[in-house]
């Protein structure tokens, strides 16, 4: 079983702790993704987990082997970089078979396993170029195949298409996706890209200056953010953020954006907060929506006119930028219309799907 267990990992330089006591624990065949901003520890945390970088505390396991003190090639572990790390010099067939010559595998074996990584990502017909005759796609199924080829324990992936075009990294993310479904191994990729996260993780751990802010499914850490960091991290564009207090009226609490602007506190959430509390009130662009233009939806809508100052237009759904209590807020306009900059339009919000964190501590009040 190719299971991943981190315990209370530690990562220091001299004096600098750059991973502060980490836990996590990967399934046998699961796709876990490790994604934050850049300086985060993800890629620490990857590449200790290759063996790349000693650990300064802590225990590491795959499967039921404790690897602290075991060399890279001993983990049976393969890695693919973002830069390939292809030799120029080999070919195709020579790049995908070098691992298993230098650990002096039968020919026959050899020839086996590299048919059947060419076979895997459609390589067979470029077995002879060389990696300057190849398309920077290609080079990167060949990276791969080369890590297919040792039949690894864990797949480790960092950042591997941060050097592709747009329309390349999809087309990329969709071959990543179909060699996990093949090849059913453990997989720990990590990127910076939230929505290459979203589009291949069975989970999600988010990380920020070395710890572990939240992990879960991609769509639990959507619905349900631990904090405002992961609220603004995940999803495209991220989470609308207003700063706002919690007030006491005779039907309840409310959360009083200014004097003259203020919405229920949802249902779920009114045994949570408190009056005079300061809070962050979290809302998705597809939750305020433009009258006409509006998803179909149970929650209860609260309504009024605001002024757009921007529109993005994307094709199939606008972007609108309006001002929502004197703080500049994102709503996306489905079927859309032609918007001027200047007009007033109204707007729905589903109050049902309002978030609410702490303003001191960003955490969720949902508990």
């Amino acid at each position: 079983m190719a299971t991943v267990n981190l315990s209370q990992v530690v990562k220091r330089y001299g004096k600098l702790e750059v991973v502060h006591g980490i836990d996590l624990d990967i399934a046998h065949e699961e796709f876990v993704v490790l994604v934050g901003p850049s300086g985060c520890g993800k890629s620490t945390t990857l590449r200790m987990i290759a063996g790349l970088e000693e650990i300064s505390g802590g225990e590491i396991r795959i499967g039921d082997r404790m690897v602290n003190e075991l060399p890279p090639r001993a983990r049976n572990v393969s890695m693919v970089f973002q830069n390939y790390a292809l030799y120029p010099h080999m070919s195709v067939r020579e790049n995908l078979g070098f691992s298993l010559k230098i650990a002096k595998q039968p020919a026959s074996t050899i020839d086996e396993r590299v048919a059947e990584a060419a076979d895997i990502l459609g390589l067979s017909d470029l077995m002879d170029r060389t990696p300057a005759q190849l398309s920077g796609g290609q080079r990167q199924r060949v990276a791969m195949g080369r890590a297919i080829v040792r039949h690894p324990d864990v797949f480790l992936f960092d950042e591997p298409l941060s050097n592709l075009d747009a329309k390349l990294r999809v087309q990329m993310r969709t071959e990543i996706k179909r060699l996990h479904q093949k090849v059913r191994t453990t997989v720990v990729y990590v990127t910076h890209d939230q929505v290459e996260a979203m589009t291949l993780a069975d989970r999600i751990v988010i990380m920020r200056d070395g710890y572990i802010e939240q992990v879960g499914s991609p769509l639990e850490l959507f619905e349900r953010p631990a904090n405002t960091f992961v609220a603004g991290f995940i999803g495209s564009p991220p989470m609308n953020q207003v700063r706002a207090r919690i007030a006491a009226k005779d039907g309840g609490p409310v959360v009083s954006i200014t004097d003259s602007l203020d919405l229920p506190v949802p249902g779920r959430l009114r045994d949570q907060v408190r009056a005079d509390q300061d809070v962050v009130l979290g809302f998705r662009a597809e939750d305020l929506m433009p009258e006409g233009h509006e998803l179909k939806t149970d929650g209860a809508l609260m309504r009024f006119k605001q002024t757009v100052s921007i529109a993005e237009p994307l094709g199939t759904e606008t972007l609108l930028f309006t001002e929502f209590g004197q703080q500049e807020v994102l709503s996306k306009m489905f079927n859309p219309r032609p918007v001027a900059e200047g007009e007033e339009i109204g707007f729905a919000l589903n109050i049902d799907r309002l978030h609410l964190f702490d303003a001191a501590s960003g955490r969720s009040l949902e508990g």
